[in-house]
C-alpha cells in the first residue's frame, strides 16, 4: 500500500500496515487487529504523542530492568510485528532474555515469531515448542505456558501489549512487571509495577535511547529513580491528560482526520 507523505494519518496508517503484514506472515492473530484498533483509540485521546508521565515511567522501567538479576522481555505477535529491532536492541543492552508468549498460541505462530525476531538479529528466543514446558499457576489460558529458562525464573518481566490475567498472575508469583498500555484503566495498567501509557512504537524507541544513557549510571542512582516512582500517580496523570484534552476539544471546532 502506497501512503502519500502528505497524508495527515500517514504514521498511523503505516503502523496499521505493519500489523496487517504481521497477520499475513502468521505473526499476528486476527484478534490482534482488534486489540490494535482499541489501543489506537486511546492514542487519539492522548494526542498521539509521548507525555511526561510516560517518560517518567520509561526511565523507571529502564532503572528496574538494569537492577534486575534476571529480566525477561515477553513478546506477543503485535509487539514482534511493530518493534522487533527495538526489542532485540533493548534486550542486548539490559542483558535480558526474549520469550514468546501468546494468548492465541499455536506452534506455527510461535515459530513464525521466533523466526521473525531472529531475522532481525535475535540470537535466542525462548518459549517456542517444547521450551514452553513450565506453567504459571492459577492461569488457564495458553499464556500459562512459559519457558523454565525464561519467564518462570525471571525477577522482572517486561510485558508490552499484555493482558490483565497474566500480569496479575505474574505479580502473585512475586515478580516485578513492566507494561506498555495505552489504556490507563485496564487491569494490566493497574496491576503492573510500572505502566508506560504510550504507543509501543514510540515507547520502545525511547526505551532503547534511555538504556544507552542509563546503563552507565551507578546502582544508587538507579535505586533512587525507582524509589521516587509512583505508578498510581502516573496513571492519574494519564487520565487527567485525556480529560483535559476532551474538555479542550469539546469547546473548540473539531476537524476530523481519521
Amino acid at each position: 500500500m502506497i501512503i502519500p507523505p502528505s497524508h495527515p494519518r500517514r504514521e498511523s496508517l503505516l503502523i496499521r500496515e505493519k500489523i496487517v503484514e504481521g497477520y499475513r506472515r502468521g505473526i499476528v492473530a486476527l484478534e490482534g487487529l482488534i486489540a490494535h484498533g482499541r489501543g489506537e483509540c486511546f492514542d487519539y485521546l492522548l494526542g498521539e504523542k509521548t507525555h511526561d508521565f510516560a517518560l517518567k515511567a520509561i526511565k523507571a522501567s529502564i532503572a528496574l530492568l538494569l537492577l534486575s538479576k534476571y529480566p525477561v522481555i515477553s513478546v506477543n505477535g503485535n509487539t514482534a510485528a511493530l518493534v522487533p529491532r527495538e526489542i532485540i536492541e533493548l534486550a542486548e543492552m539490559i542483558d535480558a532474555k526474549i520469550e514468546v508468549n501468546l494468548f492465541y498460541r499455536t506452534r506455527e505462530r510461535e515459530e513464525a515469531i521466533a523466526e521473525w525476531l531472529k531475522k532481525h538479529g535475535a540470537r535466542e528466543v525462548l518459549g517456542v515448542g517444547e521450551d514452553a514446558s513450565a506453567t504459571i499457576p492459577e492461569l488457564f489460558s495458553e499464556r500459562r505456558r512459559v519457558s523454565p529458562r525464561g519467564i518462570l525464573v525471571a525477577d522482572t518481566v517486561f510485558v508490552p501489549l499484555e493482558d490483565g490475567d497474566r500480569t496479575e498472575a505474574l505479580k502473585r508469583l512475586g515478580k516485578k512487571v513492566i507494561a506498555v498500555d495505552l489504556n490507563p484503566l485496564s487491569r494490566t495498567a493497574r496491576a503492573a509495577d510500572i505502566t508506560i501509557v504510550d504507543n509501543i512504537v514510540r515507547a520502545a524507541k525511547i526505551m532503547v535511547k534511555e538504556a544507552k544513557i542509563m546503563k552507565n549510571k551507578d546502582r544508587r542512582e538507579l535505586e533512587e529513580i525507582i524509589a521516587n516512582y509512583n505508578n498510581n500517580e502516573v496513571l492519574q496523570q494519564a487520565l487527567k491528560t485525556i480529560l483535559n484534552r476532551l474538555e479542550k476539544l469539546s469547546s473548540s471546532k473539531l476537524t476530523i482526520d481519521i
